[in-house]
């Protein structure tokens, strides 16, 4: 009979990596994955229920929020207010970070980044969505934590993961010792090891971009997306045009299947449009334990600096051979778009 590990009891073994934590970390993770277990029960059963649709608010980001995402947000900040190992909770939600100063916490080592529900304009046509997560360090010592202990650079992480709620919810994450999956099996209301040690291939045969936009794209992606529909029998071309629209659920399944996943910046976004702190430094996290690359087309994302808290970014993440050679691309055709677009400073040609 096959033994089922738990992700509580993972948690625990793995316990041994982190000799500082002193248990904080995997609680901290242990109340992610509750809060995770809420937001599933709910996201399944959004159709049958009034949580659909708009909520009547919008983001700092000036999207329309969905009722669902609201829900979310609300879950995972309380359990990380009750869990006592979360100093400041940072959410693609609020406008500023929020200072966690109740009694349990005054002590708390950790800084949570997450975007509570990722792809919610899918929500209303049943299509997966997800939720990113990011944990650090705090690196102050003295009175509270401040928005510096927030921004910190992405290859400062400790910990960060994301859960896709699909056909079936799946919990994904890494502490910098490799990547590991659990599916969530509803008969006991657990998160139960499934996909031990994640590999992301070295190749794949998936590209995942809004084409949509492909007038607005700069020379250099849209010479890679030409690249990728020849026919080359020999590098297994034409590849396959994958686009789900929640960065999650296209880079699980590149993950599994090998692939890149590409957001970059267009005439109208500068800068990018991903979140650096709540999905591109997470998900980068994830795929370099994987042994994926992820940069913003010319830099590893995890080495960007952090000025903001919702600041942007442009994102070529996947399989290593298919990144290295979109930068390629994006170095010959485009060497106009440098780093200093990350800064507000670019001319697309």
């Amino acid at each position: 009979m096959k033994i089922v590990k738990t992700l509580g009891q993972f948690i625990i073994e793995k316990q041994a990596d982190f000799p500082y934590a002193k248990g904080e970390l995997s609680r901290l993770l242990r109340d992610i994955g509750i809060a995770a277990k809420i937001v599933n029960r709910e996201v399944n059963k959004a159709g049958l229920a009034d949580i659909l649709g708009e909520a009547g608010t919008t983001n700092i980001q000036g999207e329309g929020q969905k009722k669902l995402d609201v829900y979310a947000n609300e879950q995972f900040i309380s359990a990380l207010k009750h869990g006592g190992e979360c100093c400041i909770v940072a959410s693609e939600e609020n406008d500023e970070y929020i200072p966690i100063e109740s009694d349990v916490s005054i002590d708390a080592k950790y800084i949570v980044a997450m975007d509570p529900l990722d792809g919610s304009s899918n929500i209303d046509v049943n299509v997966a969505v997800g939720t990113i997560f990011s944990i650090y360090r705090r690196k102050s010592t003295n009175g509270k934590a401040t928005i510096d202990d927030v921004l910190q650079n992405g290859n400062e992480q400790v910990a960060a993961g994301y859960v896709i709620y699909g056909s079936s919810t799946m919990l994904v994450y890494t502490t910098g010792k490799g990547v590991n999956g659990f599916t969530l099996d509803p008969s006991i209301g657990e998160f139960c090891l499934s996909h031990p040690d994640m590999k992301i291939p070295k190749d794949g045969t998936i590209y995942s971009i809004n084409e949509g936009y492909y007038s607005h794209f700069p020379d250099g992606v849209k010479k890679y997306i030409k690249y990728c529909q020849v026919e080359d029998k020999k590098t297994n071309r034409p590849y396959t045009s994958r686009y789900i629209g929640s960065m999650v659920a296209d880079i699980h399944r590149n993950l599994i299947k090998g692939g890149i996943f590409i957001y970059p910046v267009t005439a109208g976004a500068a800068n990018g449009k991903l979140r650096l702190v709540y999905e591109c430094n997470p998900m980068a996290f994830i795929i370099e334990q994987a042994g994926g690359l992820a940069s913003n087309g010319y830099q590893r994302i995890l080495e960007l600096d952090v000025k903001e808290l919702h600041q942007r970014s442009a994102i070529f993440i996947g399989s290593e051979n298919m990144v290295k050679k979109a930068e390629e691309m994006m170095a010959c055709f485009s060497p106009q778009v440098t780093k200093k677009s990350y800064e507000g400073v670019v001319e697309l040609q």
